[in-house]
């Protein structure tokens, strides 16, 4: 018996989960947590839908929250088995899942000192030391290694071009009728051409596809996304303000580093300074430089010149909760990059407070903006954004540079599909909302006349 089950990122961009199930043996792929919506986040508290100790392994496809980020969870109520990664992966999410806890721990504390809470006591989802249990249970796998799971059951990674370390993974299943079946589940889909690390793989053969489509209802804006950024920076510096960018810490925290860089170099911007007030995205970047088995040419040649190509001239990392204090402190003009992405919750909410009211700022989102987030209502123009249970005015100019999202748009994600030589017998959307998977799903059907599911959450299918 063989057949797969959607526990997370149906018909959302958050909390993804899928369960490979081949005579007997479970294993997980992706272990995000949801974000949000208050129904969606409320799942990560809700009792797992299937028993954690009966499952056998997890794969995580990339380090970033909404797939790792349950992780914790689910070995402090059972789960024992190896979790296999990436050497990358593997590094980030020891730096990553720690961090997640801590900022929990911290926020719970945070709220019930203040009394901002109904919940009494607060307490976080997971604590550092369950994160760090996760973290040991963690195995690296290189890339294009086969791992036999099972006599039915086996799997590679290749590299899905997203973040660093990212990857597809490449199942061989013995199905029900005895032949062996290839089952592909993209994890998310990078994009093509774009700096640090290399484009996604192109595969050929599949007989069940699992893709990602968090864009599937558009593509990227076709404009110079460093001219924009530069404009931004200058027209704000003008005004004496600062340029605040929510960031994931993992991926376009880098990519931006990369073009301010490059910016400095070329005279168009002023040169500032440029803090990134996450000590996550501190490590991260350092593992960026270090892990050149992802870096595109152009990367690998810059490295070769002993350059730094992550650091501009003022370049600071804000690591402690003073430093932090004091980023925010000064009024100088400055860029200041902060986690989390979508404005949910760390250090980016005490800047954004302070930030928000003053039209001399400007606020820049450069990813996803998920529905029910600070980040999307932010988007959306509303006058006020509640944080720490305080309503804060939005004064400040809001913008967004989605061309610096690292999820495959929808011509990029055909692109892709596009070089299967046959056709599979299912390709299900995940990771998306449902005006972009329906969209998503009409291109797939007219462009190739594939069978296509958009699965609902707990849906399960027979292989």
């Amino acid at each position: 018996m063989a057949h797969i089950q959607f526990l997370g990122a149906a018909r959302t961009v958050t909390g993804s989960k899928h369960l490979l199930e081949v005579g007997g043996y479970r294993v997980m792929v992706d272990c995000g947590l949801f974000q949000g919506l208050k129904h969606l986040r409320l799942r990560n508290w809700e009792p797992f839908p299937i028993n954690p100790a009966s499952i056998n392994s997890v794969i995580l496809t990339h380090a970033h929250i909404d797939h790792s980020g349950y992780l914790p969870r689910l070995v402090r109520d059972g789960f024992d088995g190896t979790v296999y990664a990436t050497p990358a992966t593997v590094e980030l999410s020891r730096i990553m899942l720690p961090d997640s806890a801590r900022l929990q721990e911290e926020d719970a504390d945070y709220f019930n000192k203040t009394g901002a809470t109904k919940h009494h006591p607060a307490l976080p989802l997971y604590t550092e030391k369950d994160a760090n249990a996760a973290c040991r249970l963690m195995e690296s796998v290189n890339y294009h290694k086969r791992i036999q799971l099972t006599k039915k059951l086996s799997f590679e990674f290749v590299t899905a071009g997203h973040i660093l370390g990212s990857s597809f993974v490449l199942f061989d299943v013995e199905c029900n009728d005895g032949a062996t079946r290839r089952v592909v589940m993209t994890g998310d889909l990078g994009r093509y051409n774009e700096p640090i690390i290399n484009d996604p793989s192109n595969l050929d053969d599949a007989d069940y596809i699992v893709v990602e489509s968090t864009y599937g209802d558009r593509e990227h804006g076709d404009f110079d996304v460093k001219a924009k950024l530069a404009e931004i920076i200058n027209d704000t510096v003008k005004r004496g303000g600062q340029v605040l960018i929510p960031s994931f810490a993992v991926g376009r925290t880098q990519l931006l580093l990369y073009l301010l860089r490059e910016l400095e170099e070329e005279g168009r911007i002023p040169i500032i300074p440029v803090y990134v007030d996450s000590p996550m995205a501190g490590s991260a970047t350092k593992l960026y430089l270090r892990h050149k088995e992802d870096h595109d040419p152009e990367m690998k040649g810059l490295m070769s010149d002993r350059k730094n190509p992550l650091a501009t001239q003022r370049f600071n990392v804000a690591r402690t909760r003073d430093e932090s204090k004091a980023v925010s402190a000064s009024d100088a003009s400055s860029i200041v990059i902060s986690a989390s992405g979508m404005a949910t919750g760390g250090r980016i909410l005490h800047h954004l407070r302070k930030r928000l009211p003053d039209e001399r700022n400007t606020i820049v989102f450069v990813g996803y903006q998920s529905e029910g987030t600070r980040g999307r209502r932010l988007l959306d123009g509303e006058p006020e954004i509640k944080i720490f249970g305080e309503f804060v005015p939005v004064k400040a100019k809001v913008e967004r540079l989605e061309n610096l999202s690292a999820h495959a748009d929808s011509r990029e994600i055909l692109r892709w599909l596009g070089g299967f030589r046959r056709a599979p017998k299912t390709v299900f959307l995940v990771h998306g909302e449902p005006k972009a998977q329906e969209a998503l799903k009409q291109k797939i059907v007219e462009k190739f006349g594939w069978h296509v599911e958009v699965p609902d959450y707990l849906d399960k299918f027979e292989l």
